[in-house]
This record gives structure tokens, sequence and C-alpha cells, in this order.
């Protein structure tokens, strides 16, 4: 082998060991970042005339397997939706009272400040005032009761709308969010197509892309499919395609600056009220997520996005409309009892339209409930009958009877609960029957909606066990071992001083041949 020959395949080595240095570097300072997938240097020999010229470098490899990885991203959307779910729901829980199962022969759950415990208050302190009539304790008794139930169920509408109120605002951040991390995506494929047009290494920008995916994955729920340009596509769970560039919808990159905040996806951010409500194509609704001229709100699903926009559209509506339920029942039954101890908090009558908000209808209802002023000023008014007469306990003993009734003539008819065609659009329908003692319905509603809180965080809880694992999967595949790419560059410094030792042998050997000659 010639000197020439030999300087070549050490230059060659010392080149080869340069680049995969920088990769092992690269992975190193790159080894916490979310979504990073490990990189390895692709070497290769050089044959010339079927005889060995050294290395040379190929592009540079990816060690990720795209099965695990949107599995991953799947899982990510996943938990994060159900964490912001979670969360939000933590603050009614708060709220709500606990009911504890009973571990005694008796079976009887107990309960501790819900709604059925303040209305069981009521039902004693009417009981207690049948005995004792003329007692003004046992008056102001009453309407105490009553008061802290109606500032239960105050309590229990304002978490609502306050929550309601924050996922309304966190689906604009989120809008923002995802808009940013979709055109990053298609700003850096702009680059790998033209990197890899070229024959260039693309290692380093489809990492990138890879993090900005991986990103993206918390916020929304969200599949890929990398085309053989260099190009992504990406899509909501459901299949929607939302684009990254605007020529991926046929129109021109120069119309949009990139990354952008604002595009693709538009949306406003409204002051909730209990009267909104979003359904599409409906002009009175809460504004959609537009995509262009389509609303694309109910393919919005998973990540942050997606929980918020069902936490907004769905769990607290439905919510609320259990509790305008409750309060009209509670209303209804005292009144047609004889006593009208609780009122809609206006002088207008009482109206049972599920449609409309109060006090034209039963929407907001929760927000309105009062006690009645009128015995609040006056408690002896409990037992004073229309003739002045006082200690009457026959309206007390009628409410207790027929507002507190669990026959068929205190709970169906005119005075079943509402269960269906409940909201502002009509579109929500309780599980629960409506047939049932007032105790029994606010027992249903805490019930329901406890389950609801409890399903949140159980499900966290096995999404989360379940992200771990994929996630050592994909470590096991992707992630960088910094230990093991140190021990590398130990053995490539070796190498590099090898080759150089090499270089140096030659070029002293020329140097030596130069002095001969001259």
């Amino acid at each position: 082998m010639g000197l020439n020959a030999s300087l070549s395949i050490a230059n060659s080595g010392l080149h080869s060991i340069e680049s995969q240095l920088a990769v092992a570097s690269e992975n190193v300072s790159n080894s916490g970042t979310p979504g990073y997938v490990q990189e390895t240097a692709v070497v290769n020999s050089a044959v010339t005339g079927g005889v060995g010229a050294g290395v040379r470098n190929g592009n540079t490899a990816l060690s990720v397997s795209p099965f695990l990885q949107k599995a991953l991203y799947t899982q990510n959307a996943e938990v994060s939706g159900l964490t912001v779910e979670s969360n939000s729901l933590a603050s009614l829980s708060a709220v709500q009272g606990t009911t504890t199962s009973s571990s005694d022969s008796s079976g009887t759950d107990s309960t501790a400040n819900t709604l059925t415990d303040l209305l069981q208050n009521v039902s004693s302190a009417l009981t207690s005032l049948t005995a004792t009539p003329d007692q003004s304790a046992s008056q102001a008794s009453v309407v105490s009761y009553a008061q802290s139930l109606t500032d239960n169920i105050h309590t229990l509408a304002s978490v609502y709308q306050t929550q309601r109120q924050s996922a309304e605002d966190s689906i604009g951040t989120a809008v923002s969010g995802v808009n940013t991390d979709l055109t990053s995506i298609g700003q850096i494929s702009q680059k790998i197509m033209a990197v890899k047009a070229g024959g260039g290494d693309t290692a380093s920008l489809e990492n990138q892309r890879y993090e900005a995916m991986n990103d993206l994955s918390s916020k929304l729920g969200v599949q890929y499919t990398e085309k053989s340009n260099g190009d992504m596509v990406v899509r909501t769970q459901d299949g929607t395609i939302i684009p990254t560039r605007p020529d991926q919808i046929n129109q021109n990159d120069s119309t949009q600056k990139l990354p952008s905040s604002t595009w693709p996806l538009i949306t406003s951010s409204e002051n909730i009220s209990s009267s909104m409500y979003y359904k599409a194509g409906d002009a009175q609704s809460i504004p959609g997520i537009m995509l262009g001229d389509k609303d694309i709100t109910s393919h919005l699903t998973g990540g942050t996005l997606g929980a918020n926009i069902t936490l907004r559209d769905e769990t607290y509506p439905k919510m609320q409309a259990q509790l305008d339920s409750f309060s009209y029942t509670l209303i209804n039954r005292f009144s047609s009892a004889g006593l009208p101890l609780f009122t809609n908090g206006t002088s207008s009558p009482l109206s049972g339209d599920t449609q409309k908000t109060t006090p034209n209808g039963i929407v907001g209802l929760s927000s309105a409930i009062s006690v009645n002023a009128t015995y609040a000023a006056k408690p002896s008014l409990l037992t004073t009958d229309a003739s002045g007469n006082t200690g009457v306990t026959s309206t007390i003993t009628s409410a207790l009877q027929n507002a507190f009734g669990t026959s068929t003539d205190d709970t169906t008819g005119a005075m079943s609960s509402p269960t269906s065609k409940l909201g502002p659009d009509g579109g929500i329908s309780i599980s629960y029957s409506g047939s049932q003692g007032l105790s029994e319905l606010a027992t249903s509603l805490t019930t329901d909606q406890a389950s609801v809180i409890a399903n949140a965080s159980s499900n966290l809880t096995s999404a989360t066990s379940m992200k771990t694992t994929l996630s050592t999967k994909v470590a096991n595949v992707s992630s960088v071992d910094v230990n093991s790419q140190m021990a590398d560059v130990v053995t490539l410094q070796n190498a590099y001083t090898a080759n150089a030792k090499v270089v140096s042998a030659v070029q002293s050997m020329f140097s030596a041949l130069l002095g001969a000659i001259n």
C-alpha cells in the first residue's frame, strides 16, 4: 500500500470519527429533551477498484420505532386530557361533600355536607318545628337550614360556571399552542424536503420535528404519516387532516409566516353563561374552532384541547342541568305542598320550561334559587295560617308528607323532576329517574357527579401507568444512554489518536523521502 493510500485512509478515518463525535455530542446534550430520538452515525467502507480505501459517512440514522412512537403520542394525549379533566373536577369535589358506604348492618350510606345531608337537615328542622311550633328558635332553624341548602346549591352552580369558563379560556390558549406546533412541523418539513432532495443528512431536522410532534400530542390527539419526500401529514384521531403549511391545502405558502400561533385553527374566547351552549352550525351557539370555513370542533379530541372542549360543552352543562332540574323540583314540590319555602329569586311564577333561562324557565335556576323572603324576614309565618292563627302545623306536616314524599302522587306527573330536553339547546338528558323523592334525587345527583370525578381520577391513574410502560419501551429503542455515549466517545478518541499517529507517521515518511530526494 502506498503512502498516499495510507494517508487517504487515515484522513477518512479522522473525518468519520469527527462526525461520530459530533453525533455523540448532540445525543448527550439532548438526552433530557422530551421527544428527542437517539441519532446513530452511519459509517460505510469505501472501496476503490476492489481495494479498501478507508471509510465514508452515510446519513445519520434515527433509533426510532414508528409504531411505538405513534402509540406514545396517543397516550400523551390521553394522559394530558385526563389530567386537565381530573384537575378541573377536583374543584367540584372539594365543595360537593362526601358519601361513605355503610360498613354496618344498617345498609345506609352516611353523608357529610352533600345536598342530601343539607336537605335532611331541613326535613329534621321541620319535624322539630311540628313539636314546638311557637318557639322562635325552631322557626329560625328551618330558615337557617333552608338557607344553608340554597347556599350549597349556589356554590355548586358557581363552581360549574367557574370551571366551564376556565375551560373556555384554556381552549383559546390550547388552540394557539396547537397552531404553533403544527406550523413548526410544517416549517421543519420544508427544510427536510429541501435537504433530502439534495441527498443531505436530515436526522437533526427530523429530531426537531419529533420534538414538535411530542409537544403537539400533549395538546391534541393526533396521528401522522411521513411521506417519501420527507413531508409529514398530521391528522386528528378521527382522521381529519389539519394542515401544517398552506400548500397542504392548495394555498400559497407566502400567505402565512411560519411558525404561526393564529393559523390554521381559528377561534374566539367568550364569557360563558349558563344560557350559552355549543352546537355546530347554530348561529346562537358559542363560536366553534374553524379550519378555514369549516367548523372542526367535534374532530378535535384528546389532549388538553379536547379535554377542555368536553368540559365546556358536555361535562359542566350536564351537571348544571342536573342541579337546575333539582332546584326546580325542590321549589315545585314545596310550593305544591302549600309551603313555598323556596322561590326562583324573583316575583315571577315558577316556570318549568326546560330550555329557557330563569325566571322564564329552569336554565340557570340553581344560581337564582333562594329562601322565600317572607319567611326569611319573619320565620313565625311558617306556623301562621291565613287567618293569623299561630302555632299551626298543618302546612309543615303537608311539606314533610308531600314535598319529601316518595309515593307516586308525590313524585310523578307534574311533581316529576325534569330529565330530558334540558339545557338551552334541549340536548341534555339525565340518566337517573326523575320520579324519586327529594332526598333520593339529591343522592342520585351527587352520586352521578361523584362517579364522573372518580372515573376521571381512576382513568388518569390507568392511563399514566400505560404511558409509563410505553415510555419505557420507547426509551429502550430511542432514548439516549449517556453512559454508553460517553464510553463511545472514549473509544472514538482512542481511534482518533491512532489515525492521527498514522497521519503523522506518513507525513514523517514523506518528509524523509523529500529530504532524500533533495
